[in-house]
């Protein structure tokens, strides 16, 4: 026993900084006393105290790292934390860990002369803490998922944010361009003046004692208090919770818009206020997904939130692509391949989603797309998914909402399509609105099972309410000022002005890319994204092997740290097997980080050849 108390004291040391002693499922073991006491004297500036625990854990004998570990003897019940044995024949399996130290085999022969020295437990024992959680026995579901947008180029973009926030000046850029991810108001979008007066009415009402100051001395509008005191009505206080779906009014402005918009009117009572669009397909991903074999046909690139969402529930995700040759548009030939080929693997493809305008792709759908991918919907019984936070990011034709062709359809073909669902969502986080922070959105439904909707229903109200600050934007996002409010000029100036900035943007990017060696892209047509194709030399490709990266990361983690442009690789999204992309969003203002890619593109194919 004294031989193996000393083997521990000596992996002390190393592990203290963790306090844990950790070689992978948690088995737990105790010791007397006096192994507290060779703990502490190994490591004087971390106490172990009675009631800490020692855990180690077996794993299966075909980890094959460690020496064989026989069955220990059995312990004495009355000991507190007494040990769990392992299966006979199974095998001690180290796992690096921070504080572990080098020398796991060690610390299993130890375990191995505790576990002979058949030793019983006095009633005081202590043994080495750590943590109940670890990554081998959290849910797998979420340590599987893969959210490549937030992933290890932001991660490290805000490290060097934060060295140049210290006043840094080794790095080879001054400024961090987070073309990563879709977030307007962080890269300089400024938030519309209208809503943001009307939302710090709605925040502190009391400004409204003060009417003349805010219209004399503050600029608001006379239709900005009117707009405050009607939400204010409606909601009482955005403080509280308002009921599960949303705020009844806000809903009734919605229908009304969607009535506008489509030509079709829209029933409130099937319209949900979400946190965002991201809630709303969390929510409908949860009802939709009743096993491991429900699939969900989703598009290739796409936004990881479907993958992500699909690998939490334990679900199926049915990739099909999109293509490229064709400006990303939809494929019916590749939707039908991919469907066929998973129902004959076992899969309940149940829904299809769509995004339009697309991420990251950009492609706006024509409204022949969109005619057939309802007819296939209607044809295979699958609820179809229409993400459309995008739909006022429109730069070459015009948006074509999938609700307002479904309803055009029913009209034209009596009975045919009367059986289609179809969830519409949209968000205030993109377009000319941009206010991602206050997490509004929301999803209408369209054919779906009474029975169902109650189960959703039930769903959001498990989640309370959406952020009702949020549900207000919404509000003013569908009803904004009209021609002949008095703040409609301002509005109309500033709601102009940024889409004419995306779009002269996303042009100077694209004619970059044009210039760029190896690079092809597609012109933009919407959204807030481009998503060019890029050829790098054999020479960058092997190096990137050697990092274990996919090419892709590996040019965008080169041109993270020569510009400080933070890019998401195209394997984050999906992408035919030999081909490699990147997305950049056109949302950072000036064309100057524009010109830094191309620097460094030509210097990183020239480094390469």
């Amino acid at each position: 026993m004294a031989a193996a108390l000393a083997a521990l004291a000596a992996l002390a040391a190393s592990a203290a900084a963790s306090r844990s002693l950790v070689i992978g499922p948690a088995k737990r073991t105790t010791a007397s006393t006096s192994a507290v006491s060779v703990l502490n004297r190994s490591h004087p500036n971390r106490r172990w105290r009675p009631g800490h625990q020692l855990r180690y854990e077996y794993g299966t004998a075909a980890a094959q790292t460690a020496e064989t570990s026989p069955s220990p003897p059995p312990i004495s019940r009355t000991c507190a934390g007494s040990l769990i044995a392992p299966r006979p024949g199974s095998q001690l399996r180290p796992q690096p860990r921070a504080g572990l130290g080098p020398e796991p085999r060690q610390l299993a022969a130890a375990i191995r002369q505790i576990h002979t020295s058949q030793t019983t437990c006095s009633a005081r024992t202590a043994v080495a803490t750590m943590p109940r959680l670890n990554l081998g026995n959290i849910n797998p579901h979420v340590v599987e998922a893969k959210y490549a947008v937030r992933g290890e180029l932001a991660v490290k973009s805000e490290e060097y944010r934060a060295r140049l926030r210290r006043g840094d000046t080794s790095l080879p850029f001054s400024e961090v361009v987070s073309a990563n991810i879709g977030n307007p108001q962080q890269l300089d979008q400024k938030p519309l003046t209208f809503f943001r007066q009307v939302l710090s009415i709605l925040e502190h009402p009391q400004l409204l004692d003060s009417e003349q100051v805010l219209l004399d001395g503050l600029g608001y509008k006379p239709d900005v208090l009117a707009r405050a005191r009607s939400l204010l009505d409606s909601i009482g206080s955005v403080g509280a919770y308002s009921a599960s779906a949303g705020v009844p009014a806000i809903k009734e402005s919605i229908a009304k818009f969607l009535e506008k918009r489509d030509g079709f009117p829209a029933d409130p009572a099937r319209i949900y206020l979400s946190a965002g669009a991201s809630s709303g397909v969390n929510t409908l991903l949860h009802i939709i997904c009743a096993a491991p074999t429900s699939g969900i046909l989703v598009p290739i690139p796409q936004y990881p939130l479907y993958t992500a969402s699909l690998s939490v529930l334990n679900a199926t995700c049915v990739p099909y692509y999109l293509d490229e040759a064709a400006q990303w548009g939809t494929s019916l030939d590749t939707i039908k391949e991919a469907y066929t080929t998973a129902k004959s693997n076992g899969t309940d493809v149940r829904a299809i989603v769509i995004i339009n305008p697309g991420n990251p792709t950009g492609a706006s759908l024509p409204e022949s797309d969109i005619r057939s991918v309802l007819q296939f919907a209607a044809q295979e019984n699958l609820v179809v998914l229409a993400d459309e936070v995008y739909q006022t990011n429109v730069f070459v034709g015009q948006f074509r909402s999938f609700r307002q062709v479904l309803l055009t359809l029913q009209k034209e073909n009596p009975g045919t399509y009367d059986g289609v669902e179809l969830a519409s969502l949209h968000s205030i986080s993109k377009g000319m609105v941009g206010e991602c922070g206050h997490r509004g959105g929301y999803f209408d439904l369209i054919g779906f099972d009474k029975e169902v909707e109650e189960q959703i229903y039930k769903f959001v109200s498990i989640m309370l309410c959406a952020p009702v600050i949020g549900q207000c934007l919404v509000e003013l996002m569908v009803n904004p000022p009209q021609p002949g409010d008095p703040s409609y000029p301002l509005y109309e100036q500033e709601y102009n002005g940024i889409f004419e900035g995306l779009k002269k943007r996303a042009t100077a990017l694209y004619e970059a890319f044009k210039d760029m060696e190896g690079v092809e892209c597609g012109e933009p047509q919407g959204s807030m994204y481009l998503f060019p194709t890029i050829h790098v030399p054999a020479k960058a490709a092997d190096a990137a092997r050697a990092e274990g990266r996919t090419p892709d990361e590996f040019y965008c983690m080169r041109l993270l740290e020569a510009t400080g442009v933070c890019v998401v690789p195209g394997s984050g999204f999906g992408q035919k097997e030999g081909s490699l992309h990147f997305r950049t969003t056109f949302l950072a203002p000036g064309t100057e980080w524009v010109s830094s890619i191309k620097t460094f593109h030509q210097e990183f194919m020239d480094q390469y050849r």
